[in-house]
């Protein structure tokens, strides 16, 4: 099994430029009209983190997410935008972060996540609440943005995805299964096989390094990254930060599942782009956030409540 993955320098978020630059990107997966088909409903799912700190770069870049759209439509796609940010509303964050003006002049709605429970590969998460949005378009585009992470070490597209389980159910998993990087690792795994995007562009031009994924500081990087198989994607980005593919649990999970696949680089080599002076968090923290025992009590109570609902068989393609 092998997979593909696009890596291609890229300066500026000018329009213009980042439109061709995207198209570049693109070229060697198909394009995106071998991906999107007159009517099709597209999800795009951008990295929208907070809307307290729109100059330090740690949600994706709303020109990106324009851009896409623009493509989407022109090959016929119905796109819109979709988060479930931990804290407020998708469009109150995107607000926040200058996306309505892009937005609003492609007519892109903004959508906001509601849950229900899907069938995952692995049983030990077949609890998982996923967005029913995202469970049920037509294509899903996932558009992370490169960043250091004081409890992953990196979120690139596979934590991404995490954002499809909607509002105070990230709250849960992180006290479900924080005790254990492996277990954590292995949920945001199954999250991402579940959601299945069709499609991952990484946004590596302006990155977030240091004590992410807010507390950190904006860093150029200058890349962009894509691939159908969002492993394979997040595996190469490892590469070229330098880093350890063990210290980061969505990667290391993924290579422990047979995720990780041969990778075939069409364009730019990792080692062509090699950063060797990527800031990694100063201190790492617990992934369980520390939360007292009878928080814990509580979620689990209503956790156990909500899996007496009936089990979706629906799964993407």
């Amino acid at each position: 099994m092998s997979a593909s993955v696009s890596l291609l320098r890229a300066n500026s978020y000018e329009l213009k430029a980042l439109r061709a630059s995207l198209e570049l990107l693109l070229e060697p997966l198909g394009g995106l009209a071998t991906l999107v088909k007159p009517g099709d409903r597209v999800l795009l799912k951008p990295n929208l983190l907070t809307g307290g700190r729109p100059a330090k770069e740690c949600t994706t870049r709303p020109e990106l997410v324009y851009c896409v759209a623009q493509m989407v439509q022109a090959a016929g796609g119905k796109p819109f935008l979709g988060d479930g940010p931990a804290f407020g509303s998708a469009k109150g964050v995107a607000k926040a972060n200058g996306f309505l003006p892009f937005t609003e002049a492609l007519n892109l709605p903004i959508i906001e996540f509601h849950a229900q429970r899907y069938q995952t590969a692995s049983e030990q998460f077949d609890h998982l609440r996923l967005s029913k949005e995202a469970m049920e378009a037509d294509v899903v585009i996932n558009l992370p943005k490169v960043k250091s992470h004081v409890q992953l070490t990196l979120t690139l597209g596979v934590k991404n995805l995490f954002g499809c389980v909607p509002g105070k159910m990230k709250a849960w998993w992180h006290m479900e299964a924080g005790k254990d990087a492996n277990r954590f690792g292995e949920m945001l795994v199954e999250t991402a096989r579940a959601i299945s995007p069709d499609l991952t562009i990484l946004d590596g031009i302006m990155g977030h390094e240091g004590n992410g994924p807010s507390g950190g500081e904006p860093r150029f990087l200058g890349l962009l990254g894509a691939s159908r198989d969002v492993f394979a994607l997040d595996r190469a980005l490892v590469e070229v930060l330098n880093v350890d593919p063990k210290d980061v649990p969505t990667v290391a999970a993924a290579q422990r599942l047979g995720l990780c696949p041969h990778i075939d680089f069409p364009l730019l080599q990792p080692q062509e782009l090699k950063v060797m002076d990527w800031r990694l968090p100063e201190q790492m923290m617990p992934i369980d956030f520390g939360a007292p025992r009878v928080l814990q009590s509580t979620f689990k109570h209503l956790y156990i409540r909500w899996l007496k609902e009936p089990l979706s068989t629906y799964t993407r393609h």
